[in-house]
């Protein structure tokens, strides 16, 4: 009795596309077409897969029910004993393995990995049609040759039911509204916590360090999810954030306070980016920017709940207790979704789903996660983005040593890092090819652009708005607010969009770059304090409409462009360190624009009087607001934050410039049929 492959196009270690044949002693040849190889339970007529025991092929016994096989029980094929596979292309000790069976089809890409045990299927074509990503198919198993988080995942998406994913998502949508709610409060109260250390003028000082290392830090929790696993990453980002919460409510000094941002910053963005791999683990391709949009929804209510709060704890217990408060919250709503995911990759890994491996040592994750590339990354950029909001601080400005060490040293980290990079790590962060993808790049620099224009600007708004056109803590949020709602409305609007078309790159050019760009070229004009709120209002509303949509379609972009699921959580990871490394370049240059002009400007509006109280004033937000409206002193601050305000969104309306260069690079690849994701996904 033989098994006989028809075609002998077979790569080394794969049975690719081969028609294999059952023949036997006067017997019929039978061709079934079925993905797996298979056998006839006789007790009671039942066909499942076959397992990799050993050096033999063995039955299972978690078997498919008939209803669900490609073919009947009732086949023309003839029961045998056992048949052998003849072939050189698998890589065993034996030529030959023992295979007990009723019958035997065609193996798309079937890889025997031998440390394992354990066959397991490799789809041979991605583009399979937007239905085979909905269900669940005895046609998907694990990719061996996947990270281990991936193949945990994958097996989570195999085992799990249709119920499990929706509670899945219900979590998700708490955890983004906990986020959301955190990040509103912190923000409203960033401005309050510097000045209570007479510090204001270093409000996005404090911002730039978290900034830089969190975005970074995410291609080291990239590792983290594809090695160790989705839930253990998600948890350590939790525990991070909730430890920042607890160490800003604690600070004594703006420097304490901004070492707490550094953990927060790092473990919130984690989270929301833990979540974010998830949503890509779980979804088609055609549906991720609607699902991912849909889950980000929780913020078009938080948006409106921030101001309120943080008033109230301003007005009563205090800044510490708002932190305080949210060190609660982040843990109890990251905790159950947690739990969700180790109980299905436990349940998944006692179904025998999951792969056996072996244990590795310490070096071999410090290969893994590149320690060294990570270290020197980080603090390249960090040295070298700090002095252009340091420099206001010293004697000599930018003429400092302090300053010129830090630019030196920052330079010559970015060269080692690049040297190491190219010539000594063992695991690079991002594979080569990816970087020369025009798409990715394209991807990567409208990310860098979007979030640079934002923080050129942002950071102030909300004073700018209490100061200039007259509002309370609570309204002002409201106007910010506009920014978010606006965007993850017009987000929704665009997924559907994507989800109908497969088109991602016209909706991006053509609608959402001019709506971001008028946004931000109206804003120059509607900064003064004669101007109606109404008009700033809606500027912020195209704003955010073009924002809202970019979001979406920068990572739609570059995940098209990779369409592997391995690489799922280093290219998100790689678009959220340019949006992390935009905003503390913008950060930067609003830091350096405002020191620069405000200070300058009130010494020309100032009434004389008030000159001796200028460090005050350019630095304090509550002595700012503590003059009457309509008095000299306050209109003259007034004029100098109007001034301040053109530069500042002059700098984030032509920094577009670059946002239209990466848009126009990317390919025009429709999504609809890309299949990426197996198993039970949305």
């Amino acid at each position: 009795m033989m098994l006989i492959p028809v075609t002998q196009h077979q790569p080394q270690g794969l049975f690719c596309q081969s028609e294999l044949l059952i023949q036997g002693e006067n017997e019929k040849v039978s061709v079934l077409d079925s993905p797996f190889l298979w056998y006839l339970c006789r007790g009671n007529n039942t066909i499942g897969p076959l397992n990799v025991k050993s050096r033999f092929y063995t039955p299972t016994f978690d078997l498919f029910p008939p209803q669900r096989l490609p073919f009947s029980p009732q086949s023309s094929a003839k029961p045998v004993q056992f048949v052998s596979i003849q072939s050189q292309s698998v890589q065993s000790s034996s030529s030959s393995l023992g295979i007990p069976a009723y019958c035997c089809s065609r193996i798309m890409s079937s890889t025997v990995d031998f440390d394992t045990k354990v066959l397991h299927q490799v789809h041979d074509n991605p583009h399979d049609g937007p239905d085979r990503d909905t269900e669940s198919s005895v046609n998907d198993a694990i990719d061996v040759n996947f990270q281990h988080g991936v193949q945990n995942i994958e097996a989570v998406t195999l085992s799990w039911s249709r119920t499990a994913l929706m509670v899945a998502f219900v979590l998700i949508w708490l955890v983004y509204f906990v986020q959301g709610l955190v990040s509103g409060i912190s923000s409203a109260l960033i401005p309050y916590v510097t000045s209570a250390f007479a510090m204001h003028s270093l409000t996005p000082t404090t911002s730039v360090m978290s900034s830089v290392i969190g975005g970074v830090t995410n291609l080291s929790i990239a590792k983290t999810l594809d090695i160790f696993g989705r839930p253990q990453g998600f948890l350590f980002c939790a525990t991070l954030a909730t430890l920042g919460l607890i160490m800003s409510a604690a600070c004594n000094n703006v420097e304490a306070y901004a070492a707490s941002q550094v953990f927060y910053t790092v473990g919130i963005n984690g989270v929301g980016y833990s979540l974010s791999v998830f949503i890509a683990d779980t979804t088609s391709l055609r549906h991720r920017g609607l699902i991912q949009s849909l889950c980000g929804s929780p913020s078009i209510i938080t948006a409106w709940l921030g101001g309120p709060i943080s008033t109230a704890f301003l007005n009563g217990a205090g800044w510490r207790w708002a932190f305080g408060m949210e060190s609660i919250l982040v843990p109890g709503v990251t905790i159950p979704l947690f739990g969700l995911f180790m109980h299905h990759y436990l349940r998944a890994k006692k179904q025998g789903i999951i792969p056996k491996r072996e244990s590795q040592g310490f070096s071999y994750y410090i290969r893994e996660f590149d320690v060294v590339g990570l270290l020197s990354l980080s603090a390249g950029v960090a040295l070298f983005l700090l002095p252009f909001n340091l420099y206001a601080l010293q004697a000599k400005g930018f003429g400092s040593t302090m300053i010129i060490c830090f630019f030196v040293f920052g330079i010559l980290l970015l060269i080692f890092f690049g040297i190491w990079e190219r010539f000594f790590a063992k695991v690079s962060f991002i594979p080569w090819r990816f970087l020369q993808d025009r798409t990715v790049a394209g991807a990567c620099l409208l990310s860098f652009t979007l979030f640079f224009s934002y923080m050129c600007w942002g950071m102030y708004f909300s004073s700018i708005l209490q100061v200039v056109n007259n509002l309370t803590v609570t309204r002002a949020s409201y106007v910010v607010s506009t920014y978010t709602v606006g965007g993850f409305i017009f987000a929704i609007f665009v997924g559907m969009v994507m989800s109908y078309t497969g088109n991602y790159k016209a909706v991006t050019l053509y609608v959402a770059l001019p709506l971001s760009i008028l946004g931000s070229g109206l804003m120059i004009y509607f900064r003064q304090p004669d101007q109606s709120i109404g008009y700033i209002a809606m500027s912020q509303i195209f704003i955010a409409f073009g924002s809202g949509a970019i979001m979406i379609t920068a990572e739609i972009a570059i995940l098209a462009a990779v369409q592997e699921q391995q690489y799922f959580a280093v290219s998100i990871a790689l678009v959220s360190m340019c949006a992390s490394i935009g905003s503390a370049v913008g950060l930067t240059v609003s830091s350096a624009i405002w020191q620069d002009i405000l200070p300058k400007k009130l010494a020309e509006y100032l009434p004389e009087e008030d000159l001796p109280n200028l460090p005050m004033i350019a630095m304090d937000i509550v002595t700012q607001l503590s003059y009457p409206v309509g008095s000299p002193t306050r209109l003259a601050i007034q004029h100098a934050y109007g001034d301040a305000h053109k530069y500042l969104f002059i700098a984030g309306t032509a920094v577009w410039a670059l946002g239209i260069l990466g848009v126009v690079m990317w390919k025009n690849i429709n999504i609809i049929n890309i299949k990426q994701t197996k198993g039970r996904v949305v």
